[in-house]
């Protein structure tokens, strides 16, 4: 049984996902989080995850690290994308079954279902067509962290929650308009250009893709709601299968409509410029979530909302 007296580790709890989990549990009055940053714990050092582990008793694993970016950073090393995801993942679920965690939740993503899925995806199309190839590398290590899950549940009767989060902003990102996601890299150009008065912005693609995107701060509230579910409770919603569960806002929005909304919240007065030289990715991607929404979640904080928060925060 998980209390707010449980002792619960965040990975990554410095990083998007892991501080709004962190600050969310902490408000909601949980006494024991179990923290550790990277000089204190290397996730790719097998007997040290292993140590710290049994060392610090933890009841639940929620495992918000991982070596994310865009499609610049997964081109230019698709090694350590697939390397270190791979190591971070295993060394956590199989120290979570040698120790006999409580609970463990998993982070996948939206971007490693199929490039071709029929928008609203549902959690069944995971590994029925081709990968999207700007993000493989990424995506075929969390695509093998799902199936250990798998195994460990069904083989080990480990308690695997994997939640496939849409496109997710917010504070805490990672905003090197190099090695960043769409939202935070967009952001930073915007007002680097706005500081240095120039005339217009390049963006990478198109502009045509649509994509939906959720704020750390609702993820977390979905993450909360399956601390604290009983397991009865998320099979039934999962319909009695292993528990993956979709996580996204329902809202699809043009890269070039996110970037007026950018533009207009940073006051930049130049013209922006598409280099259609550069690929799009998938076309158009968004979730269904009705699955986690029969657990009672939902997002709160609209686009429009978020992005006015997240800019005002940067200009300060």
């Amino acid at each position: 049984m998980i209390s707010k007296n449980s002792r619960i580790f965040i990975t990554g709890h410095k990083g998007l996902v892991g501080s709004a989990v962190y600050n969310l549990l902490k408000k909601k009055k949980f006494k024991k989080l179990i923290i550790a940053d990277r000089k204190k714990l290397n996730l790719l050092n097998t007997k040290k995850v292993y140590n710290f582990v049994k060392k610090n008793k933890i009841n639940v694993i929620i495992n918000c690290a991982a070596k994310v970016g865009g499609i610049l950073a997964n081109s230019n090393n698709p090694i350590d994308f697939l390397y270190e995801n791979i190591q971070m993942q295993n060394n956590l679920l199989l120290a979570a079954r040698e120790f006999k965690v409580n609970r463990f939740i998993f982070l996948g993503s939206s971007c490693i279902y199929p490039k071709e899925s029929k928008t609203p995806i549902t959690e069944d199309k995971l590994l029925t067509g081709k990968l999207e190839k700007t993000n493989e590398a990424y995506a075929l290590a969390k695509i093998s962290g799902i199936k250990l899950s798998e195994y460990l549940f069904y083989h080990n009767n480990l308690d695997v929650i994997c939640l496939m989060p849409t496109n997710i902003y917010g504070l805490n990102d990672n905003y090197d308009k190099f090695s960043s996601h769409v939202i935070p890299g967009m952001i930073t150009k915007f007002i680097e250009a706005k500081k240095n008065n120039r005339q217009n912005i390049e963006l990478l693609g198109t502009g045509r893709p649509l994509r939906e995107f959720l704020i750390n701060e609702d993820l977390a509230e979905a993450i909360y709601l399956l601390v604290k579910s009983s397991k009865n409770k998320i099979m039934k919603a999962s319909g009695k299968k292993f528990p993956i569960f979709n996580v996204g806002s329902g809202e699809n929005i043009s890269i070039k409509a996110l970037s007026k909304i950018i533009k207009k919240y940073v006051n930049f007065e130049g013209e922006i410029f598409f280099n259609k030289k550069y690929p799009d990715g998938t076309m158009k991607k968004n979730l269904n979530s009705n699955k986690i929404k029969k657990l009672g979640w939902k997002p709160k904080i609209n686009l429009k909302k978020g992005l006015s928060k997240i800019i005002k925060s940067k200009l300060i």
